[in-house]
């Protein structure tokens, strides 16, 4: 298992001073070899020998995902004859964005998932089952075997769904950990209760959590995580990753953030206007990747509002640590004069247990302002749930959106749209 690196344990000053370097290098490469940001450079009169320091990075555009969507393949830096794997975006927020990866991409992503492992505290001795899927061009499953192959750790491909299949590979192999999307686990939970599984004194005792939020901004759990800890005891870890970046945030038993890796990727956090935001505050997170051989990105918008914490972790690391989502900013709902993001009305959702499942579509009215529609699938529809979740909705976030009831089914097939690799919790009718 490889150690703590180095670089995770100095000072900010000395992280620094390797991000410039490194940035230094990656603007020589982008130069010379990305077709797009040679474009951007002399369209904005880019001297990159003035690009000296992190601030300096202020004076340069920022890449957008639509940006990516329509220069996509201007992006690739090397030949095709380079490429070793190609993967796509999950086109949540939009078309998929096709990514190529070299060989030492490949080995970059597997160091991260490497990085992942150690935050948790797994070794050699640990053996993963991974419920998320390595087909369909999707990069999540790659990377976390791909890790475990560097970090010398065992794991078991049993991809997504069909728990099942998931207890019966838990009592073949005994693996101590799982990664999978925190909601999972609760199915997990109700069919080991509904067949007699003893899942509290299975082998499985960490989740590796990806997909959902575990957390609120200030790092305690949120409903959903209460629920799967009010049922299971097991060491819950969240993380925040995404294919554009190639890297991840994961935390480590602590549970204060997702820890940086600076030698991976530089981090700015922008507000509406593309200026940076005061130190510490919550903004939209911007990426610059480092060692990228196949399509680098320089100063790539997310879209996903964070908050960075500073301080040194008790685990080691001195590294910035990434709080969790607070919402998407293509996201944002403005209701009846309350700013609001989808997670805060997910965590509203997930605590009532008579909610089997949920989708909240957004749309415009005919004066233009924002309206919230929450179609709700449960079993138990009655009209004291429906004046429960409103009267939550009111204490919670001072607005009352209206709730419809719907069947499970319908839900779902609108939750897991054919040939979607996540599923659709959140829908913006507002451009249509």
């Amino acid at each position: 298992m490889i150690p703590i690196p180095a670089i995770e344990k100095l000072s900010r000053a000395d992280i620094k001073r390797f991000q410039e370097e490194k940035l230094g290098e990656l603007l020589v490469y982008l130069q010379a070899r990305s077709v797009y940001y040679r474009k951007v450079f002399n369209t904005h009169h880019v001297n990159i020998e003035t690009i000296r320091s992190l601030e300096d990075l202020a004076s340069l555009p920022v890449t957008t995902k639509n940006d990516l969507q329509h220069h996509n393949l201007e992006f690739r830096c090397v030949d095709a004859s380079a490429v070793a794997d190609y993967v796509t975006t999950s086109g949540t927020s939009g078309d998929p964005v096709l990514l190529a990866l070299t060989a030492a991409d490949l080995d970059r992503l597997a160091y991260n998932e490497a990085l992942s492992y150690q935050c948790v505290g797994l070794s050699p001795q640990s053996t993963i089952q991974l419920t998320t899927t390595m087909d369909r061009r999707f990069m999540a499953g790659l990377a976390y075997f791909l890790g475990a192959r560097k970090a010398g750790i065992g794991i078991v491909r049993v991809g997504s769904g069909v728990p099942e299949l998931q207890w019966d590979t838990v009592a073949r192999v005994q693996p101590d950990t799982i990664i999978c999307v925190p909601t999972f686990l609760l199915k997990m939970v109700e069919y080991a209760e509904i067949n007699g599984i003893d899942f509290q004194n299975s082998s499985v005792k960490k989740a590796i959590c990806i997909g959902e939020s575990l957390r609120n901004p200030d790092f305690s759990l949120n409903t959903l995580a209460k629920r799967i800890l009010g049922k299971w005891d097991i060491q819950l870890f969240s993380t925040y990753a995404s294919t554009e970046m190639g890297a991840a945030f994961t935390e480590c038993e602590h549970g204060v953030g997702g820890h940086h890796h600076p030698e991976l990727i530089i981090t700015e956090f922008l507000d509406e206007s593309n200026n940076p935001v005061p130190a510490g505050e919550a903004g939209e997170l911007v990426i610059t990747t480092l060692d990228v051989e196949g399509m680098p990105l320089l100063r790539f918008k997310t879209g996903d509002i964070v908050q960075p914490f500073y301080e040194p972790c008790a685990c080691g690391r001195t590294t910035m640590r990434l709080g969790p989502v607070i919402g998407r900013k293509n996201q944002m709902v403005k209701y009846k004069g309350t700013t609001i993001y989808p997670p805060a009305m997910v965590d509203l959702l997930n605590d009532f247990e008579e909610v089997v499942n949920y989708v909240i579509e957004i749309y415009s009215n005919e004066l233009g302002e924002d309206e919230i529609t929450v179609k709700v699938g449960t079993e138990h529809g009655t009209e004291e749930l429906m004046l429960k979740i409103k009267d939550r909705f009111r204490a919670k976030l001072r607005v009352s959106p209206r709730i419809i009831f719907a069947p499970i089914q319908e839900i779902n097939r609108i939750k897991f749209p054919e040939n979607s690799r996540k599923s659709v919790t959140f829908i913006d009718n507002r451009n249509i």
